[in-house]
């Protein structure tokens, strides 16, 4: 194999990437000429990393009780082999004995990380690591344990801020997320299953990653190794900076599968400073629901390209019902950030403040507009939607589809004043995936509560239609291609 002679020497890179060991990739020769260089840089050295910043990880374990139900309002954790035993024991208690809301209080005892932010012993963690505690103890590389005071913690970003008496600590240094690359190493340190100060590694393998929690964290994903107990525990890049906290990991098992995720820091930080501030953190809110939008999608709309959120619900009395959003809006952007998948409007929507003024561009009825947003805040109660009736049935052969009008309970039952029930599905809606039994909200982006409307409209396709279709409690839109030569 030919390696070119590197521009710069191998010590002039290690210096400025803090890595051991430096290389060149090979050049191949392709058809049409020759393929530049690029420098590939190697194995950072963790030891200095971990040598230098190691001191500033703490191991954090907590005490405390928690109320386990059998009530709806069960507050067990999932997947908790505690919870989920006294939980049956209830129930079995339950059914021999009657009664109702049996619960009863168990002691609950946990174990993670976290990372000294000031020498004046600020600490930052994960929520979840310090949930239910009545407790917390902070034990330092030196074995030095403190009994931490929570100042304040957020369980839609899973951010906790701690505070112990303590000074001249070793704290961390902060770098910037944004800065991250695809397929740059990282480092994770923490205490997986109690094993205080261990260390692991990986490469960065997605960024800006949403997740279903619906928390609009843009996670960083990558594949270091991280556990139970790894929670609240600073990702480092190669620099030695921290650029998230290690907070969840995809498993099957219960144990690391190759996928963790990290909340970058900088959205840490503001949380932190909120926190700091008032002792909570207050979130945005815009009140609709979307989903992504792929090539059918895009098609159907009319659209340039597939991409942006298309809004499936808007809460009645949301601020988004408010500024005029309605549901088959796409939205393209937010102020000055385009809005490349879904998860873009949650992140903007859930990182902004109560209050806060917005400009959304949406693409309604084949053209783009803009529309300023007043957000609300996250957790206020809206009004309920207002059901409304309709009659007779209708096939629409060319789709497959078979509907007939809701009657008024079932409105009531789907939350919604508009919609056609789908007595059967055949041919392409079948294919599609649409069942007996789905309402059909809106067909290419048009509201229908009767059957001349949805009559109207599909007179006018002459391809793919996008029908936002409502299963049970969730909606999503399904494109429809109608058989060739049916009318």
């Amino acid at each position: 194999m030919n390696f070119i002679t590197p521009a710069i020497t191998a010590s002039l890179l290690a210096a400025a990437f803090g890595c051991a060991n430096i290389a060149t990739a090979a050049t191949t020769a392709q058809p049409g000429g020759e393929v530049p260089a690029v420098a590939t840089v190697g194995v950072p050295d963790f030891s200095q990393i971990t040598r230098r910043y190691g001191p500033a990880v703490v191991n954090i374990s907590i005490s405390g009780v928690r109320q386990v139900s059998v009530s709806p309002d069960a507050t067990d954790t999932p997947g908790d082999d505690n919870g989920d035993s006294v939980q049956q024991f209830l129930r079995r208690f339950q059914q021999e004995f009657g009664g109702a809301g049996a619960s009863m209080q168990i002691p609950v005892r946990g174990q993670g990380s976290g990372f000294i932010l000031s020498d004046d012993g600020l600490i930052l963690t994960n929520a979840h690591v310090i949930a239910n505690a009545s407790d917390v103890v902070v034990k330092l590389t030196d074995r030095r344990e403190f009994h931490a005071r929570v100042i304040g913690s957020d369980r839609k970003t899973d951010i906790a801020v701690l505070k112990i008496d303590a000074h001249r600590l070793p704290t961390v240094s902060i770098g910037n997320p944004a800065d991250l690359q695809v397929g740059e190493w990282v480092l994770a340190i923490g205490s997986p299953f109690g094993f205080e100060n261990s260390v692991s590694a990986g490469v960065v393998s997605a960024k800006g990653r949403s997740l279903p929690d619906g928390s609009g964290v843009p996670f960083i994903q990558t594949d270091a190794a991280v556990n139970p107990g790894n929670s609240g525990g600073p990702l480092f890049n190669a620099r030695g900076q921290v650029v998230g906290i290690n907070s969840q990991i995809y498993s099957r098992t219960g144990g690391f599968q190759g996928l963790s995720f990290a909340i970058p820091i900088d959205l840490a930080l503001k949380i932190q400073q909120q926190i700091a501030a008032t002792g909570h953190a207050t979130h945005g809110m815009l009140g609709v629901t979307v989903q992504e939008v792929n090539q059918s999608l895009a098609d159907a709309f009319r659209l340039p390209a597939p991409a942006g959120a298309i809004i499936l619900d808007v809460m009645p009395g949301s601020p988004g019902a408010k500024a005029g959003l309605l549901p088959s809006d796409v939205i393209l952007g937010v102020d000055d950030t385009r809005i490349a998948a879904a998860g873009d409007v949650q992140t903007l929507v859930t990182m902004a403040q109560p209050g806060q003024r917005l400009q959304f561009e949406i693409w309604r009825d084949g053209q783009a507009r803009r529309l300023p947003v007043i957000l609300g805040e996250a957790g206020k109660a809206s009004a309920s939607p207002q059901p409304a009736p309709a009659p007779d049935t209708s096939t629409l052969r060319q789709f497959g589809l078979q509907l007939r009008p809701l009657q008024a309970v079932e409105h009531l039952a789907i939350g919604s004043a508009t919609g056609l029930l789908v007595e059967s599905a055949s041919g392409p809606a079948r294919t599609a995936g649409m069942q007996t039994g789905d309402v059909v909200l809106s067909i290419n982006g048009k509201p229908v509560s009767s059957l001349d409307q949805a009559r109207a409209i599909v007179k006018t396709v002459t391809g793919t239609v996008a029908l936002l279709v409502q299963r049970g409690g969730d909606r999503q839109y399904v494109t429809v291609t109608p058989s060739a030569g049916a009318k």
